[in-house]
């Protein structure tokens, strides 16, 4: 069976695409573009790494659009003004219904390609409420019933953190990995909350 999984750049969901060619036939990398700051950095490097990864299993990645802009014009993620500092609380990272507007075209991508299952890569301790086990149940229902087709969403990475994480994952290319909420060009800033946890892991 095939599966798709949202991918965004980073370490959780680019790990989460290699252990996901482990396990199924076809995996389907999606990105949701929403017109954040970050995305042309991430989306070079997401590129970057899936073709490191040298494996056919993989589908060719694909770039959907979800633009948030309309919303609040002045997020410091849309406006690159304000964004969250070195020594911000992981709190302040918090984008309103992020989850909730990636899965929904997710879920309506592999309802249109009659995928049965959509991984994402949520961490254990992740804080905000569109990411815990009971939301992401409730959205699977939600999603099958308005499609009129099963998914169901899987979280395999929901009791790791980080750091074991990565300990499972050595021999990946994750020097292809991008995390940064203010690139310089293709360059993370080494200023941002993203990148003072890049420079807390081992």
């Amino acid at each position: 069976m095939p599966i798709c999984v949202l991918t965004s750049g980073g370490f959780d969901s680019n790990i989460l695409v290699a252990r996901m060619l482990e396990r199924y036939e076809r995996v389907y990398p999606l990105y949701v573009r929403c017109g954040l700051v970050w995305e042309e950095a991430e989306l070079y490097w997401l590129k970057k790494y899936l073709k490191a990864l040298k494996n056919k299993k993989i589908h060719p990645l694909t770039v959907v659009s979800m633009p948030v802009s309309d919303l609040d014009k002045k997020s410091w993620a849309t406006t690159g003004r304000g964004t969250p500092g070195y020594r911000s609380a992981d709190e302040r990272v918090y984008l309103p219904g992020r989850n909730l507007l990636l899965l929904s075209k997710g879920t309506i991508f592999c309802a249109a390609h009659h995928i049965p299952t959509l991984a994402v890569g949520t961490l254990k301790g992740n804080p905000f409420s569109d990411a815990t086990p009971r939301f992401f149940r409730n959205f699977s229902q939600l999603a099958s019933q308005a499609l009129n087709f099963r998914i169901r969403i899987v979280t395999p990475f929901v009791k790791l953190k980080k750091h074991a994480l990565l300990k499972k994952s050595r021999g990946l290319p994750l020097h292809l990995t991008f995390s940064c909420l203010a690139p310089r060009g293709l360059k993370p800033c080494g200023r941002c909350n993203k990148c003072a946890e890049r420079d807390r892991l081992p």
